[in-house]
Protein backbone atom coordinates (compact mmCIF):
# COMPACT_ATOMS: atom_id res chain seq x y z
CA UNK A 1 0.00 0.00 0.00
CA UNK A 2 1.12 3.79 -1.12
CA UNK A 3 0.98 6.71 0.93
CA UNK A 4 -1.97 8.21 -0.50
CA UNK A 5 -3.76 5.16 0.23
CA UNK A 6 -2.63 5.09 3.75
CA UNK A 7 -3.20 8.86 4.08
CA UNK A 8 -6.53 8.26 3.17
CA UNK A 9 -7.39 5.32 5.56
CA UNK A 10 -6.62 7.43 8.12
CA UNK A 11 -8.74 10.11 7.11
CA UNK A 12 -11.50 7.60 6.89
CA UNK A 13 -10.30 5.57 9.93
CA UNK A 14 -11.00 9.05 11.61
CA UNK A 15 -14.05 9.63 10.36
CA UNK A 16 -12.98 13.02 8.73
CA UNK A 17 -14.43 14.75 5.61
CA UNK A 18 -11.53 16.05 3.27
CA UNK A 19 -12.21 19.79 4.67
CA UNK A 20 -12.20 18.52 8.41
CA UNK A 21 -8.58 16.59 7.83
CA UNK A 22 -7.79 19.81 5.95
CA UNK A 23 -8.21 21.81 8.92
CA UNK A 24 -6.55 19.73 11.22
CA UNK A 25 -3.34 19.81 9.03
CA UNK A 26 -3.60 23.60 7.84
CA UNK A 27 -4.03 21.95 4.41
CA UNK A 28 -7.02 23.11 1.44
CA UNK A 29 -9.95 20.73 0.92
CA UNK A 30 -8.39 21.07 -2.53
CA UNK A 31 -4.69 19.91 -1.42
CA UNK A 32 -6.35 16.54 0.84
CA UNK A 33 -7.91 15.71 -2.41
CA UNK A 34 -5.01 15.97 -4.59
CA UNK A 35 -3.03 13.81 -1.89
CA UNK A 36 -5.39 10.92 -1.76
CA UNK A 37 -6.03 11.01 -5.82
CA UNK A 38 -1.80 10.43 -6.56
CA UNK A 39 -2.25 14.59 -8.29
CA UNK A 40 0.64 15.75 -5.66
CA UNK A 41 3.06 14.11 -3.70
CA UNK A 42 3.59 15.31 0.04
CA UNK A 43 6.58 17.33 1.17
CA UNK A 44 9.13 16.14 3.72
CA UNK A 45 7.05 18.48 6.33
CA UNK A 46 3.90 17.50 5.54
CA UNK A 47 5.19 13.73 5.91
CA UNK A 48 6.32 14.92 9.61
CA UNK A 49 3.34 16.77 10.14
CA UNK A 50 0.63 13.87 9.16
CA UNK A 51 2.72 11.15 11.33
CA UNK A 52 2.67 13.51 14.27
CA UNK A 53 -0.85 14.92 14.02
CA UNK A 54 -1.94 11.15 13.68
CA UNK A 55 0.56 9.23 15.55
CA UNK A 56 1.94 7.17 13.06
CA UNK A 57 5.74 6.30 11.80
CA UNK A 58 6.67 7.95 8.32
CA UNK A 59 7.85 4.28 7.49
CA UNK A 60 4.44 3.23 7.79
CA UNK A 61 2.93 6.19 6.21
CA UNK A 62 5.34 5.73 3.19
CA UNK A 63 4.74 2.03 3.46
CA UNK A 64 8.48 1.18 3.75
CA UNK A 65 8.92 -2.26 5.40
Amino acid sequence: MQFHQRFKDIREDKDLNQTQMGILLGMTQKKISRLETKQTEPTTEEIVLICKTFKVSADWLLGIK
